[in-house]
């Protein structure tokens, strides 16, 4: 008996000391790279370098337990003209190179079945060149041979359980009061593991600073009353974004929810998005 209690005894502390010395390595790991993380205080030349100071933050009279922000889109309305990708590089300072997005639109093709085949249509086939900034060329898929084809404009869909916030290891990633998911580039040390787990591929290491970033739903701007970027440019009015506290900014997309037929991407992660989508076909992803 005393050999199995002494036994046992061992392991607990072996097994404490493991966990002690586990946490002092992964703090010292934290906070090495922190510190190794480059922080650049104003834009680089040609662009790509940290916000103003204002485009992360609210006014001070603020208050987000007043507010929860979300969006809706309307896939049969966009036409991939490319406009909100382009106001949404310019209004958050996104680094110009491409690949670099908060925002892009995808086009999806789908071909018509093959002759003799029970299937109710083909391949389908997506793109998003340089996001779909600069709109879309023609198809390569002749058009004697095209089903359907449409655009899905994507962005960080603000979930409700975030896998990004659940990975980050210094809380740089946060869920808003007000429902937006942020990220504070203070203390971001740029480890990437937000940006492996989220699944809907909405974040990116930016070159230059070393910091994660993503859509806001221009923070900066919806705080003070006004439309976010991609909002106020789309030229068909496939994008609403409205706090749903307010009845007035809300009754939009209410009305929206209530006429159209609503999904979320990926909805068998259980994410619950506040991004919500009408006409949303079943090959998006």
């Amino acid at each position: 008996m005393k050999t199995k209690m002494l036994a046992f005894s061992r392991r607990q502390t072996l097994r404490a000391l493991g966990k002690a010395l586990g946490g002092v390595l992964a703090w010292e790991w934290v906070s090495s790279a922190r510190a190794a993380s480059p922080k650049t205080a104003e834009p680089a030349p040609g662009g790509g370098g940290k916000p103003p100071a204002s485009a992360a933050t609210s006014p001070k009279d603020y208050d987000p337990t007043k507010h929860s922000w979300a969006m809706v889109i309307d896939v049969g309305k966009c036409i991939g003209c490319g406009l909100c990708v382009q106001a949404c590089k310019e209004e958050n300072h996104v680094i110009p190179e491409p690949f670099y997005f908060r925002t892009w639109i995808e086009r999806y093709v789908t071909k018509k079945p093959q002759a003799g085949s029970i299937e109710a249509q083909g391949e389908t086939i997506v793109d998003s060149p340089n996001g779909g900034m600069d709109g879309f060329p023609a198809s390569l898929v002749p058009k004697a041979e095209i089903l359907k084809s449409f655009y899905v404009p994507k962005l960080c869909n603000h979930c409700t359980d975030s896998p990004c916030i659940q990975a980050c290891p210094v809380g740089a990633t946060f869920d808003s009061p007000d429902g937006v998911v942020l990220v504070d580039p203070t203390y971001c040390i740029g480890c990437g593991f937000c940006i492996q787990a989220c699944p809907y591929g909405c974040r990116f290491l930016n070159p230059i600073t070393r910091t994660a970033e993503k859509c806001t739903f221009c923070y900066h701007r919806v705080t003070r009353g006004l439309k976010t970027a991609c909002v106020e440019v789309c030229p068909t009015g496939a994008r609403l974004c409205g706090d749903m506290k307010d009845p007035a900014s809300a009754e939009p997309l209410r009305r929206f929810v209530r006429e159209n037929k609503v999904q979320v991407l990926k909805p068998h992660l259980g994410t619950h998005p506040k991004l919500l989508y009408a006409g949303l076909d079943k090959e998006v992803r």
